[in-house]
């Protein structure tokens, strides 16, 4: 687990509130740093899914170390219900999900994550399916173009895209390194410091891994699989992921604004919502936690709690 560090460990923890005998899982498993401070906070059962294999086999180190309470699924975290299923699991007392890029994917070269490390363009978390490189030398340049501003919010992303769809005419476009160079070309330095490719090579792992469809599937089976006083605790890294999660929390809390009077809606009697936002503004890491790790800095973390007496209140 040498390299990873969990972000906001402190603060998941106390929205989480693991007890002894409780059942949780640990939707985005990674480095494992949340499912070992989960598993020595309290004498509890957790689950833990990741899509990446390589994250499986490095958690079998600490599977050993707590027997018979940590449990690794393999697969994607919106498919939470049916992989908890098969294993005999519905419901939860608990859920914590961290939508941050997993550090030993983006510090190991072959995985093509970054474009501070030459390797092939591929961003595959679950390393099947299409890749970048697959995207940046098939994709019509108006489809290109679509994909960097919707996911990336990158405003040149025109530009971008007529840079690429020229580039790879003259040869395939197939390292992290390539690819920065030719959307370097085409920008001019960011004022925040930022590499120019940094919101495009955003929308192409978004892009890859349907990272915002995972998302709001997984807050719908999140949701449901709660037990009365379990808690869903989400970390966002960016803004499209952190609207997604705002929305489903302000929703299923009633929080999401009422109708207008002049709506006939307005007249009629809402059904009582089924969850309590735990935070009602979203938490930020601490200075200290950024000065110790620049990766937190971006961090929002926001908690639900399912209230009632069962599913379906």
């Amino acid at each position: 687990m040498n390299g990873h560090i969990p972000v906001m460990l402190d603060e998941v923890l106390t929205a989480l509130r693991p007890s002894d005998g409780g059942i949780y899982l640990d939707g985005t498993f990674g480095g494992g740093g949340y499912a070992r401070a989960i598993l020595e906070r309290a004498r509890c059962t957790l689950w833990a899914i990741d899509r990446d294999p390589d994250a499986i086999a490095r958690g079998a180190e600490l599977a050993a170390r707590f027997p018979g309470r940590l449990h690794l699924l393999h697969g994607q975290f919106g498919e939470m219900v049916a992989l908890l299923d098969r294993a005999g699991v519905t419901e939860l007392d608990g859920v914590v999900l961290d939508l941050g890029v997993s550090s030993f994917q983006i510090d190991d070269p072959a995985r093509g994550f970054s474009f501070r490390h030459d390797g092939p363009l591929d961003m595959r978390m679950g390393k099947q399916g299409t890749s970048a490189a697959d995207l940046v030398n098939t994709l019509a340049e108006p489809a290109l173009a679509d994909v960097l501003y919707e996911l990336g919010e990158e405003r040149a992303s025109r530009r971008i895209a007529h840079a690429i769809v020229a580039a790879r005419a003259e040869a395939p476009i197939e390292t992290t390194v390539r690819l920065a160079e030719i959307i370097r070309s085409v920008l001019p330095p960011d004022r925040s410091g930022n590499h120019p490719a940094t919101r495009s090579f955003q929308a192409l792992r978004i892009k890859v891994n349907d990272e915002l469809g995972q998302i709001e599937a997984a807050l719908t089976q999140a949701s449901g699989l709660l037990s009365p006083g379990g808690r869903l605790v989400v970390v966002a890294f960016h803004s499209l992921e952190d609207r997604i999660v705002k929305r489903f929390m302000s929703e299923a809390s009633g929080r999401s604004g009422l109708p207008s009077r002049h709506d006939p809606a307005g007249s009629m009697a809402s059904a009582a919502p089924g969850f309590r936002l735990v935070t009602v503004r979203t938490l930020r890491p601490g200075t200290h936690e950024t000065d110790q790790n620049p990766r937190s800095r971006s961090a929002r973390l926001r908690t639900l709690e399912r209230i009632g007496k069962g599913r379906g209140t």
